[in-house]
């Protein structure tokens, strides 16, 4: 089995109380059905910092990532397919990269 990374691109803050319960109550129902292929839930992440030779900048890229989680699937297809109920996928407010973590 290997590991995969879900990186989290967009999604949106809750705009009341409600709505803040009914989307955490997606995200743990989706989390829930991955059983045993849920390796870490991860979690949102904060403003990001882009790193290189020359130094640093808060700008977090042209395409900042907004949350991540690791998960066990068989494959590419089957990672895929565990991505697909992402709440932020099914709502459209976001998508999900999904990458293969390589054993070193």
């Amino acid at each position: 089995m290997a590991k995969f990374m879900f990186a989290y691109h967009g999604g949106k803050m809750p705009e009341s109380e409600e709505e803040g319960k009914r989307i955490m109550a997606e995200w743990g129902a989706w989390f829930e059905g991955m059983g045993s292929g849920l390796a870490d839930p991860g979690g949102p992440v904060g403003k990001s910092h882009t790193v290189t030779a020359k130094g640093s900048t808060a700008e977090g890229g042209a395409n900042p990532v907004s949350g991540y989680t690791i998960v066990n699937a068989a494959d590419y297809p089957a990672a895929i397919k565990l991505a697909q109920g992402c709440p932020m996928v099914r709502d459209g407010s976001g998508n999900v990269e999904v990458a293969e973590i390589l054993d070193m």
